[in-house]
């Protein structure tokens, strides 16, 4: 007479897997991954575009400001909020003060035009200023007035969150690494500066207002243009 095994593990595994009330929903539908990506995107535009109107009424509450009380609007930025080429100019002009837009008119259009030679559309980066108001007679702004702003530009610059910073102009310049010399000696170096334990590649360059003046020093922002170039190919930048 032989003796019937029983299978005691078998067994308990059985009972526990009956203890164990599991709640599976089964589609026929296969997970759309992609969604829960398009998702995580929308709620990150919805937190940026807060945060930017958030920044916005910060600066706008601001007190004893020559260039808040002399100007029509401020000039906060435009673009692809969650670009990863941000790029600061100096400060509004006439045109840019009217319609709260920046880089528009003359200068707007050789800005598009030394974008599109090293293949960005203007409409994918994000773009702001310096200093938020315009300037009397668009004259260059003082270093307390680039100090005083330079604080919302730093929030600024944190909640776009941009791979490349691209400065145009000795006052952005100024604003963002703390440099107050020729823009001539800095402009087309790779340097970087730190914001909220983040570091972000910056490149100076000069201001198309300054290129029209002084069309012979193109051949120097073009140089500058080709290492931007490079360094998105190198961080494998898609826009």
């Amino acid at each position: 007479m032989t003796k019937k095994v029983i299978n005691q593990k078998g067994k308990f595994d059985e009972e526990l897997i009956n203890t164990i009330k599991l709640n599976f929903v089964f589609k026929d539908k296969p997970l759309n991954r992609f969604s829960i990506i398009e998702n995580r995107d929308e709620n990150n535009l919805a937190n940026k575009a807060k945060l930017l109107e958030e920044l916005k009424k910060q600066i706008n509450s601001i007190e004893n400001c020559n260039l808040k009380d002399n100007s029509q609007n401020l000039v906060l930025g435009n673009g692809n909020i969650n670009s990863p080429i941000m790029l600061i100019g100096e400060a509004p002009g006439a045109e840019e003060d009217k319609s709260s837009i920046t880089f528009q008119g003359e200068v707007g259009e050789l800005l598009n035009k030394m974008l599109i030679a090293i293949g960005i559309n203007r409409q994918n980066i994000y773009c702001s200023y310096a200093i938020n108001f315009r300037p009397p007679e668009d004259r260059k702004p003082t270093t307390q007035e680039i100090k005083r702003y330079s604080v919302f530009l730093k929030e600024h610059i944190s909640i776009i969150n941009p791979k490349i910073i691209i400065l145009i102009g000795s006052s952005a310049m100024e604003a963002v690494t703390g440099i107050n010399s020729k823009i001539s000696s800095e402009r087309g170096k790779w340097k970087e500066t730190i914001l909220k334990n983040k570091t972000y590649p910056v490149m100076i360059t000069f201001n198309p207002s300054y290129l029209i003046r002084f069309p012979e020093n193109k051949r120097y922002s073009w140089e500058d243009l080709k290492k931007i170039k490079k360094k998105i190919t190198e961080m494998k930048i898609v826009f």
